[in-house]
C-alpha cells in the first residue's frame, strides 16, 4: 500500500513472535471437547464471531500450540479468492482451539498492537493485495503464511497504535449495532414466511407442487470477455459470482463494460427486485451467494455462471427469494463433482416446491415490503457509518487522525 505516512513500513514477519498453522483433528459429533476456531467464525469485517462452534477432542496439555490467547491473530490461508486472506483478532480469554484453514499469528506486543495490525491487515486496499497473492486450487484459493509475514506494515509508536485502535474499535462498534439490527430484522422476515407457510422441511402441505422453472424466468448471463473489462469511470458495472455474496452485492472487486457498448445487452440488465446466484463456488463461510438487486446496485449487466431469476406471472420476486434460501434448495442444488463446485441451470429450473395461493404469495411480498423500508433505513445509515470508517482508515494509518 502506497501511503504518504510520516511513519515507517515493516514486514509484518518482524512484529511477529511464532506463526502457527491450526489443527487437522476433525471436529466430533458430539458437542463435547475444546470448541474450535473454523473460517467462518472470522467475519468479512476482521471480528471473530464464537455464535456457531464445533469441538474437538484436544488435550490443551498436549496441544498447547494449537491454542489461542487474547492478541493472537488468526487469517484464513484458505477460501473462495473474495474471502481468503480474512483477518481477526482473538480478544477474548476464553481457551478455544483453531482449525487447520486458519494461521495464527502470534505478535510482539511490546512493537505491535494486535488490533492496530488487524485494523491495518482489514483495509479494503490490504485485503486486495492479500487477494492478489493467493494461488488458485482446484476448489479454493491458498495463501501461505511466509507470503503474509513478507508484506508491509506501518509501525507508529506503540501508543500511537493504541489511539489509534481505541477510535477504530469505537466506529467499527456503531456499524455492528446496525448490521445486528438487520440481521434481526432478516430474522423477522423468516418468522413470517414460516407462519404463512410453513416449514418446508416438514414434509409436503395441501398446495400442488411446482417446479422452478415453470414458475420463474430463469437466465444466465453473458460472456463478456476480460480482456475488455474498463474502470469505473465509463463503465456499467458487471455482476460476477466474485460479487454475489449471501443477501448482497459487495462491490469492492469491481469489473465494468464500456457504456457505449450496451444497447445490445439488454437482456442482461439487472433491475431492482431481480434476484441473483453465483453458480460457481455457491457456498462459502458467510452462507449460500444468493441476493436481490437493490436500486443502489443499478445499473449493472449479469455475468456468465450468474443466474437471474425472476417471478412469472404475478409471483412475487420475493416469495421465490425466500424460497431459494431456505435449506430444501440447498440440499437439491449440491455442488457436481467437477474441477469447480457449481450449480447448473437445470438443477435450478427442477427444483420443486409446494406453491401457495398467488393470494398468500402477495400478502407476504406487502409484509416484507414493510420491514424492508425499515431494512433501507438501517443501510442507509450504516453506508453512512462504512464511509466514516473508510475515512477514519485513510487517516490513522497516514498520520492525520
Amino acid at each position: 500500500m502506497n501511503f504518504a505516512s510520516r511513519w515507517p513500513l515493516v514486514p509484518l514477519g518482524e512484529v511477529v513472535e511464532d506463526t502457527q498453522y491450526g489443527t487437522s483433528m476433525k471436529a466430533n459429533e458430539q458437542g463435547t471437547g475444546v470448541p474450535v476456531l473454523r473460517m467462518n467464525n472470522i467475519t468479512y469485517s476482521g471480528s471473530i464471531d464464537v455464535a456457531d462452534l464445533k469441538h474437538v477432542d484436544l488435550s490443551e496439555a498436549e496441544d498447547e500450540r494449537y491454542f489461542v490467547r487474547r492478541g493472537d491473530l488468526l487469517f484464513n490461508r484458505t477460501n473462495s479468492q473474495e474471502l481468503v486472506g480474512k483477518m481477526g483478532v482473538w480478544n477474548r480469554d476464553e481457551r478455544f482451539a483453531f482449525a487447520g484453514y486458519l494461521v495464527r499469528l502470534r505478535l510482539n506486543c511490546d512493537r505491535a498492537e494486535p488490533r492496530f495490525v488487524g485494523a491495518w491487515f482489514n483495509t479494503p486496499e490490504m485485503k486486495a493485495m492479500l487477494r492478489a497473492r493467493a494461488k488458485p486450487s482446484i476448489n479454493m484459493s491458498n495463501i501461505n503464511a511466509t507470503e503474509v509475514l513478507e508484506l508491509s506494515l506501518v509501525l507508529p509508536p506503540l501508543k500511537e497504535q493504541r489511539r489509534i485502535a481505541e477510535v477504530l474499535d469505537q466506529a467499527e462498534a456503531l456499524r455492528a449495532k446496525r448490521r445486528a439490527a438487520l440481521a434481526q430484522l432478516d430474522t423477522l422476515t423468516q418468522s413470517i414466511f414460516l407462519d404463512l407457510f410453513g416449514d418446508p422441511d416438514r414434509g409436503p402441505n395441501e398446495w400442488p407442487s411446482v417446479m422452478l422453472g415453470d414458475v420463474a424466468e430463469i437466465i444466465t448471463g453473458y460472456p463478456f470477455r476480460s480482456q475488455e473489462y474498463q474502470g469505473p469511470a465509463d463503465g456499467v458495472r458487471l455482476c460476477r459470482g466474485a460479487n454475489v455474496m449471501p443477501s448482497r452485492l459487495d462491490w469492492s472487486d469491481l469489473a465494468c463494460w464500456p457504456a457505449g457498448r450496451t444497447d445490445s445487452m439488454a437482456d442482461f440488465n439487472l433491475v431492482p427486485g431481480d434476484i441473483v446466484l453465483a453458480m460457481d463456488r455457491p457456498w462459502i463461510s458467510e452462507g449460500f451467494k444468493l441476493a436481490e438487486v437493490r436500486a443502489s446496485d443499478c445499473p449493472a449487466l449479469l455475468v456468465q455462471r450468474v443466474a437471474r431469476l425472476r417471478g412469472k406471472t404475478g409471483v412475487p420476486n420475493a416469495f421465490l427469494l425466500h424460497i431459494l434460501g431456505q435449506p430444501a434448495f440447498a440440499r437439491h442444488c449440491r455442488p457436481t463433482e467437477t474441477t469447480i463446485p457449481h450449480i447448473s441451470p437445470k438443477e435450478i429450473r427442477s427444483f420443486t416446491f409446494s406453491f401457495p395461493p398467488l393470494a398468500l404469495q402477495r400478502d407476504f411480498a406487502r409484509r416484507v415490503a414493510a420491514v424492508d423500508k425499515l431494512k433501507s433505513a438501517h443501510r442507509a445509515s450504516l453506508a453512512k457509518l462504512d464511509a466514516l470508517f473508510a475515512s477514519l482508515q485513510h487517516r490513522a494509518f497516514r498520520g492525520t487522525l
